[in-house]
């Protein structure tokens, strides 16, 4: 669940900045197929992967994980709600 609130949240991110995943893995320093493995929730962002990502979308990394850390406390509210 939490991996793919994350997926979803870094595709909307990386689509607002205008990349594609090819550009964001370049930017980053990452393998597009990882890119693809995140926003999918394949996969768990290491805190090194967290910075990488928030570079390469041209973001301090406080701001992205702030940014994260606001969309999990919105779905967690939105689950505990219902």
């Amino acid at each position: 669940m939490l991996n793919d609130l994350f997926g979803t949240l870094l595709r909307r991110m990386r689509k607002e900045a205008g990349l594609s995943q090819e550009k964001l893995a370049f930017e980053a320093d990452l393998d597009r197929t990882y890119i693809s493995l995140l926003e999918g929730g394949k996969r768990s962002p290491s805190l090194e992967t967290l910075y990488l990502l928030s570079r390469g979308l041209n973001m301090p990394a406080d701001q992205f994980l702030r940014i994260i850390g606001e969309e999990i406390l919105k779905n967690e509210k939105r689950v505990t709600d219902q």
